[in-house]
């Protein structure tokens, strides 16, 4: 098949990360005849360098013709002061709203060679295979914000049509898993989770009467994902909880550097991109970990390409290349030689 994909490193680990995700893309394409443009454009801090704003018109244009997007991490301490009006963060806030990607999955399965790279204990890391939703374009993250002085205010706002379509998003997902969704709010406090909680719920009975639904309040589920994670299937959350949950959950994985995402709307575009951020101190050593954009990649060959085959060899390929002991600094165990970047990459290439 013949498609296009926009490439945004970003910035600081971000091209060295999303150059082993672009090298494991080509070398599907010639493996299984395919025909990928891959075009590259600045985006954050990258761009600001430029003299060009954190999204370029350029870099939306291009994200808006292609097929799907392929993102790295943004963020600098150049451009650090929260007071300044323009910030590398800002792009993938206008990226998402603009592409109308409102759902974001994020699965979360620990390998058993990486067991030793979690700080859970092991046999609480027995059966944990879950997949996260967060709501992508409303919440706290996109209501109006207020400073005078000493006074603060950051708006919570969601609408009923947000929370089904998210919520539709889980129940899908959930059918093709083990048939659970956990919805989680903070409905004893806030009055945006009780809508949460009440549309969820009737969209649950009306529509997915097959899958089981059950609540938690966030703070619960934030004990419960390191206690006893195996009990999750597929979780659904608003914005801001989704984005602090699924970072907690990359320490079952073992590492930020491991884990994929991607972010979704109504047709067939997304945007994938690991979860980790710009990692600023180790940028330019070429010791980050690309697995996590690598396996972005291999969502972006699922959900946006339809290539199932494909992204499954890609998953495989890593899975197979950690468990022969190719580990970059972050999931080595202790005292044992770590992998680089580029050697990492190597042997998903290698097994693809």
């Amino acid at each position: 098949m013949k498609a296009r994909i926009a490439v945004l490193p970003g910035d600081g680990v971000g091209p060295e990360v999303i150059g082993e995700a672009v090298r494991a893309l080509h070398a599907v394409a010639k493996r299984f005849g395919h025909a990928f443009e891959l075009v590259e454009a600045p985006v954050g801090a990258a761009a600001m360098d430029r003299g060009l704003g954190p999204l370029p018109e350029a870099t939306l244009g291009l994200a808006r013709e292609s097929d799907a997007v392929l993102f790295g991490a943004i963020g600098s301490p150049r451009y650090s002061d929260p007071r300044a009006q323009e910030r590398p963060e800002q792009a993938i806030l206008t990226l998402r709203a603009e592409l109308g990607l409102f759902a974001n999955l994020r699965p979360v399965a620990p390998l058993a060679p990486l067991r030793h790279a979690s700080p859970i204990r092991e046999e609480r890391l027995e059966g944990v295979d879950f997949l996260i939703v967060r709501e992508l374009t409303g919440g706290i993250y996109f209501g109006r914000r207020e400073r005078r002085g000493d006074f603060a205010s950051d708006e919570c706002r969601y609408t009923a049509a947000e929370v089904e379509r998210i919520a539709r998003v889980a129940f899908r997902a959930a059918r093709g898993r083990r048939s659970k969704v956990t919805s989680v709010d903070k409905a004893n406090v806030l009055e945006t989770s009780r809508l949460w909680r009440e549309v969820v719920t009737a969209v649950g009975r009306d529509e997915f009467p097959d899958v089981r639904l059950e609540h938690q309040l966030v703070d619960s589920a934030a004990m419960v994902l390191l206690t006893r994670p195996a009990e999750f299937d597929v979780i659904v959350t608003e914005n801001l909880f989704g984005d602090i949950l699924s970072d907690e959950a990359a320490a079952l994985a073992g590492s930020l550097g491991l884990m994929p995402s991607a972010s979704l709307g109504e047709g067939g575009r997304g945007l994938y991109e690991p979860i980790h951020g710009s990692a600023p101190d180790i940028a330019g050593h070429g010791i980050a970990n690309p697995y996590g954009a690598i396996a972005s990649a291999a969502l972006l060959l699922r959900h946006s390409l339809g290539l199932e085959r494909e992204a499954a060899q890609v998953e495989r390929a890593i899975a197979e290349s950690i468990a022969a002991g190719v580990m970059t600094a972050d999931i080595a165990p202790p005292r044992a030689p770590s992998a680089d970047t580029r050697a990492a990459g190597n042997a998903v290439l290698d097994r693809l």
